[in-house]
């Protein structure tokens, strides 16, 4: 029975792990709700441009190690196998969180953690790819695109075994990038600012 028992538990509690919004707690904080302003996204850049670096730097941070304990307790209770699944519940508990209405934000700070923890070679290549794309266009969300797309390419190389999972992720980022994705045909996409 415990075989089956700490699995589910390990992903109901990675799932609320990924709940956790410093984006919308930060906000609170300054008063404001982080999803009624700006991009209205509960994310890293959006807190940046509507609340500065500091804020967005802790946003980015509690964002990425969400995804790296969620792939740890998967790792110490079930293994590998457990650790990308309980990695996948963080990620959709960040983007899809009861806690606050289903309502968080695009998974890109926490797919981070999730696929540097599962396997940091492959969290590496997918990272220098989106931060090389982010420092030619100077937009973030055309960085979280090519880098959700380069994600199951790379990792059919690297970690063939975990190619379905890390799929879903890149999948779930493209379509939560949806509207970045036409402004950025149309040229309309802001760029980023480190002026705050």
């Amino acid at each position: 029975m415990s075989n089956v028992i700490i699995p589910i538990i390990s992903v109901i509690v990675s799932y609320f792990l990924g709940n956790i919004s410093p984006a919308i707690l930060i906000g609170k904080l300054y008063g404001i709700d982080i999803r009624k302003q700006g991009s209205g996204n509960a994310g890293t850049t959006n807190v940046l441009r509507t609340l500065g670096k500091k804020a967005a730097a802790a946003t980015l941070f509690i964002d990425i190690f969400k995804g790296v304990l969620a792939v740890i307790i998967g790792r110490l209770l079930g293994g590998e196998q457990l650790a990308v699944i309980c990695g996948l519940a963080a990620f959709i508990g960040h983007i899809w969180p009861m806690a606050f209405s289903f309502r968080g934000g695009k998974g890109v700070a926490t797919g981070i953690g999730i696929i540097l923890t599962v396997n940091y070679i492959l969290g590496i290549i997918v990272a220098i790819i989106a931060l090389a794309v982010m420092a030619i266009t100077k937009r973030v969300s055309a960085g979280s695109v090519i880098g959700a797309v380069s994600l199951p390419i790379v990792s059919y190389f690297i970690c063939p075994q975990y190619l379905l999972w890390l799929c879903i992720m890149a999948v779930i980022v493209i379509i939560k990038h949806r509207e970045n994705i036409k402004r950025l045909l149309k040229g309309e996409e802001p760029k980023f600012s480190f002026k705050k």
